[in-house]
């Protein structure tokens, strides 16, 4: 009897965890935490195929491609000059300009050189000179090249005149240039010395001219400067978009003519596109 209770009490226990087993969870959803907020369950660690790591190794990435040219240079102000004068002509094109003439014997040569290359140029010209040696600014005007004021004679502290004396003077080599090549248009003025104000700034422009400044500067109206240090000086300085300033009736013009023939040469090396203001 005591043998047959004790089965009966084994059975119910083995049928008790039956039932338990039976009723417990088998997949449990996110958990909730003591306010009943959702939490996400800790994700279980990904099983690593030993046999196959290069499977499940992360890829590499690829280098990033680097850029093949230089960002290109902002583009200059052309009106970068003194009081705002133009100091470079504002394109890829090189601007040769003449002051101080013209001159009997020099100018023509220039032009010469000029037309065998094809080759415009800006003439900053002073009235008083205008006046005596009209054929040359017809010369000048016949062959393309833009005319420029360089006031009536030379006059370095024009700027520092009344509003009055420098329109008088402006306006009276403005007259002579047109004078010699009717219908001419004086775009520029350039202040003799870059001696600026901005009272002549304002007075050219009243007048419809633009200040013409420049940023390579050689000294070839200098009698002490050489041949070959107004070449070399231009060739250094001068690039793409540069106001080259040389003189066809100063006092050195001989080796500034010796030293245009090199630039010149110079500049077709490098394929420079020179042209007329």
């Amino acid at each position: 009897m005591r043998r047959f209770k004790i089965g009966l009490g084994v059975l119910a226990a083995a049928t008790a965890a039956v039932l338990i087993a039976w009723s417990w969870p088998q997949d449990r959803g996110p958990e909730e935490d003591d306010h009943g907020t959702e939490t996400a369950a800790s994700p279980s660690p990904p099983v690593r195929d030993e046999a196959t790591p290069a499977e499940t190794a992360p890829a590499e990435r690829s280098p990033e491609p680097r850029p093949t040219a230089e960002s290109p240079a902002p583009a200059r102000d052309p009106h970068g000059g003194p009081m705002g004068t133009r100091d470079r002509t504002g394109t890829d094109t090189v601007a040769l300009t003449f002051d101080d003439g013209p001159d009997p014997d020099w100018t023509p040569r220039v032009l010469d050189e000029l037309r065998e290359r094809g080759v415009k140029a800006t003439f900053c010209v002073i009235g008083a000179y205008a006046e005596a040696h009209p054929e040359l600014i017809a010369d000048i005007v016949h062959d393309g090249h833009t005319m420029c004021s360089h006031t009536w004679f030379h006059e370095l502290d024009l700027g520092e005149r009344s509003t009055e004396e420098i329109r008088a003077n402006l306006q009276r080599t403005n007259d002579a240039i047109e004078k010699a090549a009717p219908g001419t248009e004086v775009e520029y003025f350039r202040h003799p010395g870059g001696k600026w104000t901005d009272r002549a700034v304002r007075v050219a422009a009243d007048m419809g001219m633009e200040s013409l400044h420049w940023d390579v500067d050689p000294s070839d109206w200098d009698r002490d400067v050489t041949e070959a240090q107004i070449r070399d000086h231009v060739a250094e300085r001068t690039e793409p978009g540069s106001i080259v300033l040389l003189h066809d009736g100063a006092s050195n013009q001989q080796h500034m003519f010796g030293a245009l023939c090199s630039i010149l040469d110079e500049f077709e090396r490098r394929d420079y596109a020179m042209a007329a203001l």
